[in-house]
This record gives C-alpha cells, sequence and structure tokens, in this order.
C-alpha cells in the first residue's frame, strides 16, 4: 500500500524510494521474528492483478456436441478461459472443451449452481464474466474490446434488456439469448443472498430469475449502454444467410441470436471474420499513408521510409560470408537444388509460389495503371528470389508484358518489379505444464558387441545418478542371437557384465538394476520397444540410451521438461567426438574433451535416443499395426519414423550438449532397412573427423608416398 498509494515509484526521488523499499524489508525482518515472512510466488497475485474475461456457456447433453462444439470452434481460440456448463452430458466429451456438469437438468437450478461455481473458483481471477447460451454466436474480439473500455469496479448488468413476462415486477432483465456481462463487484454483492435468490424466487426462465435476484439484493438494472460504451446485439431470422444482412446493427453485433445448426454458426464467424479482416487492411492502408507523410519530413525525406512500408529493413551483412544469396528461376526451372544439381524441374510448393508472386504482380500493375492501361503477362524472363531472415521471401522479376491502352493499341514491354513476401505475425503457442520430479526409465540395450563399452557406461552413470541419488531406473536389455540363447545356460555372453551390474548394487545397497533378455536375429528398437512396454505403466516416461552414451542429471532434467505426455516426443541430438587420433593428429590429447569444432559434432544422422511416454508409444504402435503388415513395421521403421508419421504428437528434435558419446567404431546391421543402414554410414563416417581434419591427414599420406 505505501509503493501505490502516492505517485508511481518511478516519479518519485531516488531518496524515497530507498527509504520506501528499506522499511518494507525492515518490516519483513520484524514479522519473521514472529512467523516466516510469506512472498506471493507471482507479481501478479502480488500486486492482485486479475484477467479480464471469463466466459461461460450454458449448454445441455442433447446440444454440447453439436452447437456447444460450434461456439467452442469460433471462440476459444480468441478467449483465456471459455467453460461450458450443463445440467448431465453425454458419455463422450468434445476434445479440448472444459465441461462442468451440475447433475439436473432444471434450468432455474443450473444457473444457480452456474453462479455458484463461478463464486467459488473464478471471482478471484477476473473482473468480468460473460453468459451466453450456445445458441449465440459471440463475436469474441468485439467482447474483449468491450470490457477492456469499462471501469472494473462499477457495478453493471450489461446485455439486452427486457421487461419481466406480465409486467408487474420492476426493472428490467438481460435477455439471455444474446448474452450478457455480469462485473465482479456485482457477484461479490450478489453473493451473500444466492442462497435466498434459489428459496425465494419462482420463475420459468433462468435469465429472468437470474435478472430477479440482481435486481432484488444488489438493487442493478440490466442496461444497454454504459460509460459510452454499448452492447450491440442482433436477433438472426430462422434461415437467414449472414452474407446477405446489411443491416448496421447486424455488422455491429457482439452477439447473434438464435444459431439454428453449427453450419449457421460458422458460416456467422466466416462472415464477421472477413469484417474484421477488412477493418484491418483499412487500418493498416492508413498507417501505411501517415507514415509517408511523416517521412516528407524526415531528415533524410522519402529515403527514411523503408519498403514495404512498416516492414523491417533488409539484412545487412558485416561480412562477406554473411551475404544472402538469390536464387534464379524461370517458369519451369530452378538454378538452386537440394541435391546441388545446376537446375531441376520447378514443381510442387515452389511452382505454386512463382506463379503466386506473378499473379500477384501482374494484379498490383494493372490496379496502377488502370484504367489507362491494361496489362497482360507474356512471359518471365527473369526470376531471383532469397530468404531474408529479418522481413520475408523476397522476389525480382522481369516481365515482358503486352500493354493494351484505351484505344486499342498494344506494344510489348519489359518491366522490373519487386516483391516481399512478410514473415507472419509469430504465435505464442502454449505448452502443458510439466514437472522435474517425473522418474525416467532409462532403457539401455547390450548386444554383443557393446560388452566391452557396458564398464564405462557404468562407471559414468554411477558418479552422475547413483551417488547423486537422481530419480531414474536404469534396465539392461541384454540381446541374445538364436545360437547365442541356445548356449546361454553353458556360456552367457553377458555373465560379465551381469557381473559388473551385481558389484555395483553392492556398492550401492539403495540401488537396484534390473535386466530383460530377448532373443533376436534382427534386433529393431520397434520389437524390444513391444517387449518392455508391456511391463511398465502407461504413464511411464522411457529414454532409450546407448551403451556409448554418457548420462548426467542435467540432461535427464530436459528430456523430463520436452517430453510431454500425449503431446510432445523428445529426440536429442547428441554431441559425438571425433576420432582422436585425426582430430588431434600429431598432437598430445587433451585431457577433457570441450563442445567445440575441432573435437566433434552433432551428430544428425543419429535417431538412436528418444525421451518419450509409455502411452503416447502404446497409441502410436496401435495406429501404425492397423495400417501396415507387422514384418514391414520391424524390418524399415525405427522408433523416430513410427512417430513422425503415425502419432500425431509433436516431434521435438533438438541438439542437446548435455548428451555426448565418446569416438569408436559403430558397425552397421545390414539387415535392418536401406534408410536405417545408410542413415548409420553416414553417422560412422561422419565421426571421423571434420572435413579439413581428413583433408589435412590425406595431405600428409600423398606427399609421404610421393617423397
Amino acid at each position: 500500500k505505501l509503493l501505490f498509494s502516492g505517485p508511481h515509484p518511478e516519479f518519485l526521488p531516488s531518496e524515497k524510494l530507498n527509504v520506501i523499499i528499506i522499511v518494507i524489508s525492515q518490516c519483513c525482518d520484524i514479522v519473521s521474528y514472529i512467523c516466516k515472512c510469506i512472498l506471493a510466488k507471482y507479481i501478479s497475485t502480488e500486486l492482485g492483478i486479475r484477467e479480464h474475461l471469463f466466459v461461460g456457456i450454458l449448454t445441455s447433453k442433447n446440444t454440447i456436441n453439436t452447437l456447444g462444439v460450434a461456439v467452442n470452434r469460433t471462440i476459444s481460440h480468441h478467449l483465456d478461459n471459455v467453460v461450458f456448463f450443463t445440467g448431465t452430458r453425454s458419455r463422450k466429451i468434445p476434445h479440448g472443451m472444459v465441461v462442468v456438469t451440475h447433475g439436473d437438468e432444471r434450468l432455474i437450478w443450473n444457473m444457480f449452481q452456474t453462479i455458484k461455481y463461478i463464486l467459488e473458483h473464478y471471482i478471484t481471477e477476473y473482473d468480468w464474466f460473460y453468459l451466453a447460451q450456445d445458441d449465440t454466436y459471440t463475436q469474441a474480439d468485439r467482447i474483449k474490446a468491450l470490457v477492456e473500455h469499462l471501469s472494473m469496479d462499477r457495478v453493471l448488468y450489461m446485455g439486452s434488456p427486457e421487461e419481466f413476462i406480465g409486467g408487474e415486477m420492476r426493472g428490467r432483465y438481460c435477455y439471455g439469448g444474446f448474452g450478457y456481462l455480469l462485473s465482479r463487484s456485482l457477484l461479490l454483492r450478489l453473493q451473500p443472498f444466492l442462497e435466498n435468490c434459489r428459496n425465494g424466487i419462482l420463475s420459468s426462465r433462468h435469465d429472468e430469475w437470474l435478472g430477479r435476484c440482481i435486481i432484488d439484493y444488489a438493487d442493478t438494472n440490466c442496461v444497454e449502454e454504459f460509460e459510452g460504451q454499448k452492447y450491440y446485439y442482433y436477433e438472426m431470422g430462422k434461415h437467414s444467410d449472414p452474407s446477405k444482412e446489411d443491416n448496421v446493427q447486424f455488422k455491429n453485433a457482439l452477439t447473434v441470436h438464435p444459431v439454428s445448426d453449427p453450419e449457421q454458426m460458422y458460416r456467422l464467424h466466416k462472415h464477421f471474420t472477413e469484417i474484421e479482416l477488412q477493418k484491418t487492411y483499412e487500418e493498416i492502408e492508413k498507417l501505411q499513408a501517415e507514415i509517408k507523410n511523416v517521412s516528407v519530413v524526415a531528415f533524410e525525406g522519402n529515403r527514411s521510409a523503408l519498403w514495404p512500408v512498416g516492414i523491417n529493413p533488409p539484412f545487412e551483412p558485416k561480412t562477406r560470408f554473411e551475404v544472402l544469396r538469390w536464387d534464379y528461376f524461370t517458369e519451369d526451372q530452378v538454378y538452386s537444388c537440394i541435391d546441388g544439381s545446376p537446375k531441376c524441374e520447378l514443381r510442387g510448393i515452389d511452382k505454386l509460389d512463382v506463379a503466386d508472386v506473378i499473379e500477384t504482380a501482374l494484379g498490383e500493375l494493372n490496379k496502377k495503371y488502370k484504367p489507362v492501361l491494361h496489362l497482360k503477362k507474356q512471359q518471365l524472363i527473369n526470376g531471383y528470389r532469397r530468404f531474408d531472415p529479418t522481413r520475408g521471401m523476397e522476389y525480382t522479376l522481369d516481365l515482358q508484358l503486352e500493354v493494351l491502352n484505351q484505344k486499342g493499341h498494344s506494344r510489348s514491354i519489359t518491366k522490373r518489379v519487386h516483391l516481399v513476401r512478410p514473415l507472419s505475425r509469430i504465435e505464442i503457442i502454449p505448452m502443458p505444464y510439466v514437472t522435474e520430479a517425473t522418474r525416467v526409465h532409462i532403457i539401455l540395450p547390450v548386444t554383443l558387441q557393446d560388452r566391452e563399452h557396458v564398464h564405462q557406461f557404468l562407471e559414468v552413470y554411477a558418479t552422475n545418478a547413483f551417488e547423486t541419488s537422481e530419480n531414474a531406473i536404469l534396465t539392461f536389455l541384454f540381446i541374445y542371437d538364436p545360437i547365442e540363447a541356445q548356449q546361454v545356460n553353458q556360456n552367457d555372453i553377458f555373465a560379465s557384465v551381469k557381473a559388473q551390474i551385481s558389484a555395483y548394487e553392492h556398492r550401492y545397497p539403495t540401488v537396484k538394476v534390473p535386466w530383460i533378455s530377448v532373443k533376436s536375429g534382427s534386433p529393431s528398437q520397434i520389437k524390444f520397444m513391444d517387449i518392455i512396454s508391456k511391463k511398465h505403466p502407461v504413464d511411464t516416461l522411457f529414454f532409450i540410451a546407448t551403451v556409448k552414451t554418457s548420462i548426467n542429471s542435467e540432461f535427464l532434467n530436459r528430456c523430463r521438461m520436452n517430453s510431454i505426455n500425449n503431446w510432445q516426443v523428445f529426440f536429442p541430438i547428441h554431441f559425438q567426438f571425433y576420432n582422436p587420433n585425426i582430430a588431434y593428429h600429431n598432437q598430445p590429447l587433451p585431457n577433457t574433451m570441450d563442445l567445440v569444432k575441432e573435437s566433434g559434432h552433432f551428430d544428425r544422422s543419429s535417431f538412436t535416443e528418444a525421451c518419450f511416454y509409455n502411452s503416447d508409444y502404446m497409441v502410436t504402435r496401435t495406429r501404425m499395426s492397423s495400417d501396415v503388415q507387422e514384418n514391414e513395421i520391424l524390418e524399415n521403421l525405427d522408433i523416430y519414423d513410427m512417430f513422425v508419421k503415425y502419432s500425431g504428437l509433436h516431434v521435438f528434435r533438438a541438439v542437446e550438449p548435455a548428451l555426448n558419446q565418446k569416438y569408436s567404431y559403430q558397425p552397421c546391421n545390414p539387415h535392418l532397412s536401406e534408410d536405417i543402414y545408410q542413415r548409420c554410414l553416414q553417422s560412422t563416417l561422419d565421426s571421423l573427423g571434420s572435413r579439413s581434419q581428413l583433408a589435412m591427414l590425406l595431405f600428409e599420406q600423398e606427399q609421404g608416398n610421393s617423397t
């Protein structure tokens, strides 16, 4: 209170501000002698800042899956919190909707329970509460704009005022069909008398019941206009077409009622979205004109106005290595190909892009010269494009055009035009909440060739996990081929590894390292995960590792944060150290390896390590099984391919500096699919050394051979 009772702190003299801060800190110190001084976790809680608008939609069991879904799809991505209130509901709840069930279909009871629920759960978080029926279309942006221009401390009941049936009741209530706004102050004034309203007011309509309750106990009537802001609404005809409505009140409407079916709801949304879009374009043109007018009086004159107006200036390279490359194209060919070819056919999205740019250029030219001249395209002579990360895709076109004047005379000219396809507005996508408290189940497949690396893996893992009591469980997966499996009683190839596991369990009594044995002639990630998945609960978080992987707490925390159940799977790109004999040829080996370009690289060809939840694996595996034959699954796909093609989840692929592998020769299994085998070979070759290191080694060899 001391900070905000007078002038804003930023306008206070520094001496006064220091005194205020000292007083507060001393008060907190004094209180701490008596009880612990508790500070709010968030600044918004400390200052009592609330969100602007809560939206409640009154629906029913019969309409929640039709009109309810339509309402949700037209407003939920514009508003922060939309909750649907119903008496009873069907067994299947529509996806992506927050539904509160009161357990009774009586309208008055449902309205009472809705107001009570809002008072119990949301009254401290929002300033305004908007209630509407599911047969009401709401223009979400206009409702938000309305509450932003209203004083939050007012006792306000705003909507479409109606006389009570019979005309005997004094005052006016808000008709529920057009929705209504309730202020937080009004609901708080109503809260002590809500039970009296339920027991003492008889009505057949829920909106009348609420109106009588507000008039009787809050002494407030429904109003249509307040503080210069008007609540616009429009009554829709039964079979009206929104595109043919030419009514000023309709164009300005915040809400439209009644909406007979979902199709009409979507048509209304399309119509109002087009209106808002047109307003946005007009505002952009107005702002562009103002910028041009202001630039005339600037120091550099018109040169100070960037083109296009309002778009970031072009990227300016600091060195020759930063110069952006222009790609040359025609209507049929492009002269910069992904595979390195000098030219290739223009197809797919690139062909559509070029056609769209030419059409746009022609349209803008005709808009500029009509009605004096009319231009037609004859051909594209030259085309250039480049991607500028600060503004978007830029184009330069040399067009050969046929120009036709008003007298019918024509001639051919060449015109150069410049276009920019600007980057669209960046959108922040909210992610589900995750914690770092989840237990990670680390699955470590071990084959005959991997035995020699197990000792080093356990040494590193014990230091980083066993000694720090990391919330993780390590499980070994021993892979036998059919011949090795038959001889396991006489000669177990993994006997030494199992002995090492027992030694570590003896050294760390609280640690248990389970292991699973499987038999397979052609190892496959999916085949092994099928076995492991069945042995763990559905909420298990897996990390598939390799014996060459160095695991630490930093990475495990990122595994937890980047793996989101029913939302995202994480495939980290580990840092692969080069062959030290090549990377440090004729040099002493360093004691510690650092993440620098001379020592290694991030191995983008490796997809063996993965973090995901068991439930996500099970759902994706079921979808895949219904689409392809079982032998094709095991032969041609790995877990990464499976999630990309069949999951519908976000597949998060990112470099992971806390996950690294020391160099060792990696044999590739030719029995797997061609894609997986080629990726393995590429990874093996890339891990030898950098191009400059390999070139220097070859140069020395050639020099030695020549002498």
